[in-house]
């Protein structure tokens, strides 16, 4: 999470508009861009997504979670609700990957799971800004999602007796975040973070109710850390 805050950051003094921005009595671009009843836009980004695990018994043998970046793609519509508030729908697509290290096993193939998603998402949000200042906007953002994970092998017979880790392919949870809308001369350009957090239990269970991969998981659910990059 550090990480993150101190590349976005850093990303956001190091863009070329940055001094405009932040300048004393800047020129005001697109002064009429936030009237607009409907907008639309873009946006990319990259992610790093975790599991939170549930325990049956706390044997003090949890599973590691090795975490890589992905990357995310979508497109936004906008509903101006008033000066302040906007309805937001933001559907995407998003590629993680993720390496599980189960305790317990000696032998690296039994030991290792790596878990490759690509979710299909769309989430409902609200945006809350602040006023205007110069040719800057701060915002909080929240609201919920649902997703479905195209790699789930949710329906599949095998399991991780034989090497294929399972989940479910429908992910319902709710996700927060801030950012600022920069009006450049020619489009604004917002950079955002966001926390995203799963709801719903994502583990489809092994045949065997004893499995020493998944008999002591009582739910498995997604949480990530995204940033976006939105053109609008």
């Amino acid at each position: 999470m550090k990480n993150f805050l101190i590349l976005f950051g850093l990303l956001v003094l190091a863009s070329p508009t940055s001094n405009a921005q932040f300048g004393k009595d800047p020129i005001l671009n697109l002064q009429n861009e936030d009237k607009y009843l409907l907008n639309w836009g873009y946006y990319l980004g990259f992610n790093q997504y975790d599991f939170q695990f549930e325990y049956k018994d706390d044997i003090g043998r949890d599973v590691l979670v090795d975490k890589t970046f992905g990357f995310n793609v979508g497109l936004i519509g906008e509903l101006r609700i008033n000066e302040f508030l906007d309805a937001r729908f933001e559907p995407g697509l998003l590629y993680t990957a993720r390496t599980l290290g189960f305790p317990g096993f000696s032998n690296e193939n039994d030991a290792l799971r790596e878990v490759r998603s690509t979710y299909i998402r769309f989430p409902l949000l609200l945006k809350a800004s602040t006023r205007r200042i110069g040719n800057w906007k701060p915002f909080i953002i929240g609201g919920v999602y649902t997703s479905m994970n195209l790699g789930a092998k949710e329906d599949s017979l095998d399991d991780n007796s034989t090497g294929e880790f399972r989940m479910k392919k429908n992910v319902y949870g709710y996700e927060i975040g801030f950012g600022i809308d920069f009006y450049t001369e020619y489009f604004k350009f917002t950079p955002s973070i966001r926390g995203v957090f799963a709801l719903t239990d994502e583990l489809v269970p092994d045949n065997n109710p004893d499995s020493p991969w998944t008999g002591n998981i009582n739910a498995m659910r997604t949480r990530g850390i995204f940033i976006n990059f939105t053109f609008e």
